[in-house]
């Protein structure tokens, strides 16, 4: 007698993914298949059910706006739902000098993950939550599915130098992505896009 699956729905908070991998050195890994990492995460008693990225629209810089479609053209190309925030532009200044810079900073894709969880949670579209980031805004919304939802459990992939504590308290199982299976996930250098353009890995990050 088959065993029933356990329906997996991976929710991917994609700058947490970047700039660990990026703060980990892992500059070559970037051209990332998240549904083939996240498919080499799985148990065999296991079935992903849909693959959720998480991200915002960089602005004020041509060339990283370029990279970021492509790279997101890529990723529907597998049919993988993205979910935007915001980038929102801000300013810093030096309290010593008064010189004034432009920072940028993402808004709202915490709470877009948080309310995807808890939704899909509700409407028993999952029985593991697998999510990959390591923002602690997130521990609160992990318990509350653990809470209402006695069945259904969020296992936790960190991203390489995102390894958080107090989610992995709330959690039920986590690991730490390594520079193997980041490697091991990449694209081929072309792609075909949903509308059969050719994409190419952007020579920034080979």
């Amino acid at each position: 007698m088959n065993q029933k699956k356990e329906r997996v729905i991976a929710y991917i908070d994609g700058f947490n993914l970047y700039f660990g991998m990026k703060e980990a050195g892992f500059d070559n890994c970037r051209w990332l298949n998240v549904k083939k990492l996240v498919e080499s995460l799985l148990q065999p008693n296991q079935e992903l059910v849909e693959v959720k990225y998480f991200t915002s629209r960089v602005s004020n810089n041509p060339d990283k706006q370029k990279r970021q479609s492509t790279y997101i053209d890529a990723l529907e190309s597998l049919k993988i739902k993205i979910y935007y925030g915001n980038y929102q532009d801000g300013a810093t200044e030096c309290n010593r000098c008064g010189h004034i810079w432009r920072t940028a900073k993402e808004k709202m894709t915490d709470v877009n993950i948080a309310t995807k969880i808890i939704a899909d949670a509700f409407r028993d579209e999952y029985d593991m939550a697998m999510l990959i980031s390591g923002d602690s805004d997130l521990t609160p919304p992990i318990r509350e599915v653990h809470e209402l939802f006695k069945n259904k459990r969020v296992f936790i992939a960190f991203p390489p130098k995102r390894h958080n504590s107090s989610m992995g308290l709330v959690a039920k199982g986590s690991i730490m992505i390594g520079r193997k299976k980041l490697v091991d996930a990449q694209f081929d250098e072309e792609v075909i896009s949903k509308t059969g353009y050719k994409l190419k890995i952007p020579n920034e990050w080979k």
